[in-house]
């Protein structure tokens, strides 16, 4: 089975396109018409360009309006598919898509377009070529897969195929396993693009909103399970139309592709153990365990001012390196490394970014297995040298340019703090009530956000939730949240669209930085706020007019409320449960940490507090235009 990208999926030139495509790991890829007539270099060379990347061209494609014509307008349309054998010969490839048609004055009936196909394949067989047949979910007369293959099906001809295409399956709610049924060699070609759940006119969501396999809300998986049921072992091609990726690096999308393709594909195995594909197996996802650390990148005075602010939230210095000038901190089950380096990743990390979480360790099942799983779908993995007494952690180049280091315990890595750290003192009881970590939030590009779920996503097991739009008072941040099964990890990913929102500041700011604030849980979040205020924490202050509205909206009691208020807390609820949470001022230029109790069902992450949280911290920061260095 190989894999393929349309040219159309991604930016760039032509040559852009094919470099990016053979780097990221592709065997071949459809050519889109425009791609090619916008290249200066005729046909021969540019199949010659395509060859001398190591791919082949596995389709050429649209031919439109074709099928259903009467006199002279029918003779154009084979007079048309002619000429564009013509360049296929000169390109060297032998398939070509002819979509069904939305021509107007095309006329229906299943025998009708089943005569054309015939007499075209008459055609493409003197040449050695062959024909596919796509149902577009917007056809004029067929729209349906089915009534595509009944076309092809009585057309009879060796050279006249089906082409399937998961968009135009899944758009229209047709079940695809109905796709079972169909011979395999009569499939010459399956596309693969998924979408989010929108409810709009197909065409448009078709040209504007396809995405990667895993990114939307198509069963594209069911899609593939039935293909694959039936035999199919040729091309599996992705067809992607997103303003977005428009505007995307090359290289960056065609990553994402492959990423997407091989999860789709070991997915679809899983599921059809008895499937054969030319596709290396690979590890399963990986499950999360938790949050085994998180390490920050500093230096100088803003280490020291990290430390205080630590120690005032219950943590402890626990812990030096035996080798390195690296602090471990804990309370409860958090750990907190702080790497004062001046050489290897970190140091680079903090020159770039400032104090920076530059690293994410990740609890495990199986750690070697997690890495394996990553760098076969396209991750870069990460190794420096270790020194006497250290261990070798697996670990990988996170979205963002940070790290993420896997932990577990079957290889004895989970003892790295015994191995690695003299302590330095007891960890305290108790501390502040904080317990673990309840989830990370990070922050990018608008634009990144499709990407930075689909890493996550085909890599471990996690889920997505819905989107989320976050006010800012000067912009709107896209927000969406992923978790592993029963909450063990969860990630909360920010696309900030301006950089004069708070999420686009702390990018601009830090050049690039990618987790931007950590939450903590606690038991009983009322007496961790008294302690840490005991211990001269100084908490995020929201308005009087806050807690005014929280009384109107919920009727909490007012010694309640009053207490709330006291220790800038915030609220929120819904029919599962109830949700508090308060905050860290923010520090170096926009980093902030967050306390979070979660009572009975509660599952969210307080999104309606945000834009007066966003408000407070605003209050806080340098006036805007101002550098943060």
């Amino acid at each position: 089975m190989k894999t393929s990208i349309a040219t159309v999926s991604i930016s760039g030139t032509l040559r852009e396109k094919l470099e990016a495509i053979a780097k990221a790991g592709f065997d071949g890829i459809e050519i889109f018409e425009q791609d090619f007539i916008a290249d200066t270099r005729p046909p021969r060379e540019i199949g010659a360009m395509i060859r001398d990347q190591g791919l082949e061209i596995t389709l050429f494609q649209p031919f439109r309006d074709f099928e259903g014509l009467t006199g002279a307008a029918r003779q154009r349309a084979f007079d048309r598919a002619t000429h564009k054998f013509d360049t296929m010969a000169e390109l060297d490839t032998d398939l070509i898509l002819v979509c069904s048609s939305v021509h107007p004055e095309a006329l229906g009936g299943i025998d009708r377009a089943a005569d054309d196909f015939r007499a075209l394949g008459e055609i493409a067989a003197e040449r050695g070529l062959r024909v596919g047949y796509e149902a577009l979910a917007w056809g004029r007369h067929v729209n349906d897969h089915r009534d595509a293959w009944e076309i092809v099906r009585r057309a009879d001809h060796p050279n006249i195929g089906l082409i399937l295409d998961s968009f135009h399956t899944l758009a229209r709610r047709i079940d695809p396993d109905t796709i079972r049924r169909i011979p395999a060699d009569k499939i010459f070609f399956v596309q693969l693009a998924d979408a989010p759940a929108i409810d709009m006119d197909l065409l448009y969501w078709s040209r504007h909103f396809r995405n990667m396999p895993g990114e939307g809300d198509l069963a594209v998986t069911n899609f593939m399970r039935a293909v694959v049921a039936t035999g199919y072992d040729g091309p599996v091609s992705l067809e992607i139309f997103n303003d977005q990726f428009r505007g995307g690096r090359p290289e960056g999308l065609a990553r994402d592709g492959y990423l997407s393709l091989v999860a789709l594909m070991d997915d679809v195995r899983q599921a059809e153990p008895d499937i054969q594909t030319q596709l290396p197996r690979i590890p399963a996802r990986a499950r999360f365990g938790g949050v085994a650390f998180i390490e920050f990148a500093t230096r100088g005075s803003e280490a020291e001012a990290l430390a205080r602010l630590l120690e005032t939230m219950g943590f402890a210095h626990v812990g030096d390196h035996i080798s390195k000038k690296v602090a471990l901190w804990q309370q409860g089950d958090i750990r907190i490394v702080l790497n004062q380096e001046r050489q290897g990743y970190a140091s680079a990390a903090y020159l770039t970014h400032g104090t920076t979480i530059c690293d994410v360790g990740m609890t495990v099942q199986d750690a070697a297995a997690t890495s394996a799983r990553a760098a076969a779908l396209g991750a870069a993995t990460f190794d420096q040298p270790v020194g006497p007494g250290e261990l070798q952690i697996p670990a990988i180049r996170s979205v963002g340019g940070s790290l993420m280091h896997f932990i577990d315990d079957q290889s004895g890595l989970s003892e790295v703090w015994d191995v690695e750290f003299i302590p330095v003192g007891a960890v305290p009881e108790g501390g502040a009530g904080l317990t673990r970590i309840d989830h990370l939030a990070e922050t990018m590009n608008y634009d990144e956000m499709l990407s930075w779920s689909l890493f996550y996503t085909s890599i471990f097991e996690m889920e997505r939730t819905p989107m989320v739009d976050v006010i800012d008072p000067d912009g709107l941040v896209r927000s969406q949240a992923i978790k592993a099964k029963g909450g063990a990890a969860r990630i909360t990913l920010n696309g900030a669209e301006t950089h004069r929102t708070l999420a686009g500041s702390f990018l601009a700011d830090s050049f690039g930085g990618a987790v931007q604030h950590v939450a903590f849980a606690t038991d009983d979040i009322f007496d961790t706020a008294r302690r840490m205020a005991e211990a001269g924490f100084t908490p995020l202050p929201m308005t009087g007019n806050y807690y005014s509205d929280l009384q109107a909206r919920f009727g909490l009691e007012p010694a309640r409320l009053a207490e709330m208020q006291a220790l800038s807390i915030l609220y929120d609820e819904d029919a599962d449960g109830a949700f508090y949470q308060f905050y860290s001022q923010p520090f170096a230029g926009g980093l902030f940490f967050e306390i979070v109790q979660r009572c009975g069902g509660y599952d969210g992450y307080g999104a309606p507090n945000a834009p007066f949280r966003i408000a407070a911290q605003k209050r806080l920061l340098q006036p805007k235009g101002m550098p943060r260095r």
